[in-house]
């Protein structure tokens, strides 16, 4: 959940902020079109979508990454949305942004789990008509949004073959993961504010211990890009630093990086889409991307 001051300031900087011309989105869909399970309501907050932006066809590397944006599981913040995927555009990646449903709206886990893992099947079902290769599907998210990321690199399953629904019968297992200055845990160093969205304000040890990401990582854990700063005040520094332990001791592949500066929520750290104005976790994370052959 954002102060009021860095929304303020995040407004600013979309305001300013003009689209990339060598990208394109479509139209956003419904991720199910019967309505989604346990919905409350019909209305647009009730209704997860994707929306999908594709590079250049002459630049596409046929990798995609499933973005969940943050905003402590009560909102969805825009700068960590659309520009993410004109970013990951850049290097011929497609990026799906996903608007998932919030606490603010009624809902609780394992509501927000559904629509991420919808996502991933999705994007991997229909990897043939955006030109995708389904085993290079990954997934992304800052803040609460990372938390549901990282849920999904801890919760996924591997579908239901005798579904009828085809998207079912997918796996929900990104093939890597991005985390933005990341929720992980629901214990001691938590985000009072995601957690009481996402769970209530009584859950239970064992809920808590399940949503505690750093304690679900196994050994089929995908690799992943972690990232934060030692300034954030919002959303504590061990929230990385205990997921990274966590994939070293299952002798798990990540890139950790810990700036110093920078305060939590900035998104790309840049007041435009200038790629030179950029906070240094662009090109980190660009370079990384490259080495898992997400890249051209």
């Amino acid at each position: 959940m954002r102060f009021p001051s860095l929304l303020f300031a995040t407004s600013i900087i979309l305001a300013w902020m003009p689209p990339a011309a060598s990208a394109q989105s479509s139209n956003s869909f419904p991720l199910w079109p019967d309505g989604a399970p346990g919905a409350l309501g019909k209305a647009d907050k009730d209704i997860p979508t994707l929306t999908a932006y594709l590079p250049d066809a002459s630049s596409a590397s046929g990798a995609a990454v499933v973005i969940c944006p943050g905003g402590g599981y009560g909102g969805l913040a825009p700068h960590e949305a659309e520009p993410y995927a004109r970013y990951l555009n850049e290097s011929g990646i497609a990026g799906f942004v996903l608007k998932y449903r919030l606490g603010s709206h009624g809902y609780k886990h394992p509501a927000m789990l559904q629509d991420a893992a919808r996502a991933l099947r999705i994007v991997r079902a229909r990897a043939k008509e955006w030109n995708l290769d389904p085993k290079r599907i990954g997934i992304m998210g800052s803040s609460a949004g990372g938390h549901l990321a990282a849920t999904l690199l801890t919760h996924f399953d591997d579908g239901k073959p005798d579904d009828p629904d085809p998207v079912e019968r997918v796996s929900s297992r990104p093939d890597l993961g991005i985390l933005c200055y990341a929720v992980i845990t629901m214990g001691q160093f938590t985000h009072q504010g995601s957690k009481n969205n996402l769970l209530g304000t009584n859950a239970s040890p064992e809920m808590v211990k399940l949503l505690s990401n750093e304690l679900q990582v196994t050994k089929s854990t995908p690799p992943c890009f972690i990232w934060h700063t030692w300034e954030d005040t919002v959303v504590p520094v061990e929230n990385a630093l205990q997921f990274a332990e966590s994939l070293r001791r299952a002798g798990l592949p990540f890139d950790l990086h810990i700036y110093q500066k920078g305060p939590h929520g900035i998104g790309l750290g840049a007041k435009d889409n200038d790629p030179s104005h950029r906070h240094p976790w662009t090109s980190d994370c660009t370079y990384w991307l490259k080495a898992q052959r997400f890249t051209k």
